[in-house]
């Protein structure tokens, strides 16, 4: 058995398969449309069903983060079979969800190391995947932290929003705040920079921002071969679908990995497809 125990939030949009392969144990952030409050566990929201809900919304829908008392229950049963606990969350920027898992290391004590990924959605799933991995195979606490601080340096993010209405509503827009007042002229790239969504590229057509992506992939990356990347789409599948078969035949990766974006972040960027990648 591995000493020690992955943890991340909902917001690594992971699969389940994935999570159960890998022994990752989730923390849900929590959808609220109006009055309604739903878990993002894929049971109490299934993914189809929220996308339905929020094209059909007259207000936008708001997210919450776990509470102290998520993350202590998570912690005190892993820590009844784990030597430790590695916590890789979102952004911190972002989200709430760093405080509330501290708030709960503090009340409970043990060995937990939690870490602001300053990704959220299919990056911060690499990342997670990555510890997994080392985890299940025997690896040391400190080797688990060593690669996943070295990761986040590697891993890179593009992602390409139907419209920026859900961004601006969301306050999610960070440095690309200057996009908002030709909302309706482009189809920007954007990327995560120190943990806040920030201004890529900026085309003028759809079609135009997929070639820009996939163009920007093969311009950063020096070894195809050795290309791990994610592709997840919002309420888009047949775009994300076609976005990995372009990647496939582009370049050839060692390993790609389909996912679909869930509420928590599809709250914020509305339809949309994306990727994450870095070179092993």
């Amino acid at each position: 058995m591995s000493k020690t125990a992955i943890v991340t939030d909902s917001t690594a949009d992971l699969t389940e398969e994935i999570c159960s392969k890998y022994n990752i144990s989730v923390v849900p952030l929590s959808v609220i449309f109006e009055e309604n409050v739903y878990l993002d566990d894929g049971i109490a929201l299934p993914k189809e069903e929220f996308y339905r809900k929020l094209k059909d919304a007259k207000k936008l829908p708001t997210t919450a983060q776990p509470s102290p008392a998520d993350f202590k229950k998570a912690y005190t049963e892993l820590l009844t079979k784990y030597d430790s606990v590695v916590s890789i969350h979102i952004s911190k920027k972002m989200s709430g969800t760093i405080d509330s898992a501290e708030l709960a290391r503090k009340e409970i004590g043990g060995d937990i190391e939690i870490i602001d990924s300053e990704m959220t959605t299919i990056a911060l799933g690499l990342v997670v995947m990555k510890a997994a991995e080392l985890a299940v195979s025997g690896a040391a606490k400190e080797d688990i932290l060593k690669t996943v601080y070295d990761l986040k340096l590697k891993v890179n993010t593009l992602f390409i929003p139907l419209t920026l209405e859900y961004l601006q509503k969301g306050g999610r827009i960070g440095k690309a705040k200057g996009l908002i007042a030709s909302l309706l002229e482009i189809k920007p790239i954007l990327t995560l920079h120190n943990g806040e969504v920030s201004q890529f590229k900026t085309t003028r057509r759809w079609n135009q921002a997929k070639n820009e992506l996939l163009d920007s992939v093969q311009n950063m990356v020096k070894e195809k071969g050795r290309l791990i990347i994610a592709v997840a789409d919002a309420d888009l599948k047949e775009e994300g679908d076609e976005l990995r078969d372009r990647i496939v035949e582009k370049f050839n990766p060692k390993l790609v990995n389909r996912f679909q974006i869930g509420c928590i972040v599809g709250t914020h960027l509305g339809p949309g497809i994306a990727i994450a990648f870095y070179e092993e």
